[in-house]
């Protein structure tokens, strides 16, 4: 019978991580995501409160990034084409940050126990991080495109955006995709609001 129980309540964990960090169904549609993960609308309106970036960016980076994987990593380089090699960075969660500067974002919020592989802290590090271009570029906020590039080339490296066409090619995406994520939320963010009583 204590055979049984625990796997019983083995089966029920493995059902609630698989719950709580599955890939949403429809990644393009805001509406749908937050339909199915409401608990991620709640954590990435409070990132808008809390540092000022809109949720239609948060997710559009998201969606470019990792396509809400949780476990997302770039592939791994490879020796004479064929020879899986490492990776060419340490980009790892829904938001593809690099060690480096998650670091940074842990010991400078204070969020010690924050993790990539987490929506929360991925969204919360998405805000700060935003919020400290902001700062450093005078970068407007809401401003997406700029935004992605100062995100996906690091602040240093953002001067230098103008000779890459690869990544002015993905920012425009970001941009396309956060304006069809703003046009969705205005259709059911009243809805969102309402909600109060939620599982997962």
């Amino acid at each position: 019978m204590k055979i049984i129980y625990n796997n019983f309540l083995n089966i029920l964990i493995i059902l609630f991580i698989s719950a709580c960090s599955s890939i949403p169904q429809n990644t393009s549609d805001s509406c749908r995501i937050f339909d199915e993960r409401y608990l991620w609308y709640k954590h990435s309106k409070k990132v808008e409160q809390k540092w000022g970036t809109p949720i239609y960016i948060q997710l559009a980076i998201i969606k470019m990034e990792s396509d809400f994987d949780w476990l997302a990593k770039p592939p791994r380089q490879k020796l004479f084409k064929v020879i899986p090699f490492k990776r060419p960075s340490s980009s790892f969660g829904y938001s593809q940050a690099v060690k480096g500067t998650w670091e940074q974002y842990k010991n400078e919020t204070g969020n010690k126990l924050a993790t990539r592989a987490r929506f929360k802290d991925s969204v919360d590090f998405i805000g700060w991080y935003t919020n400290k271009t902001k700062s450093i570029l005078k970068i407007p906020i809401n401003d997406t495109f700029k935004q992605y590039i100062a995100y996906h080339e690091g602040w240093g490296n953002y001067k230098y955006y103008k000779k890459n066409k690869k990544v002015i090619n993905l920012a425009k995406k970001v941009e396309k995709q956060s304006q069809i994520y703003q046009r969705q939320l205005l259709k059911c963010k009243n809805l969102l609001n309402k909600k109060k009583y939620i599982i997962f």
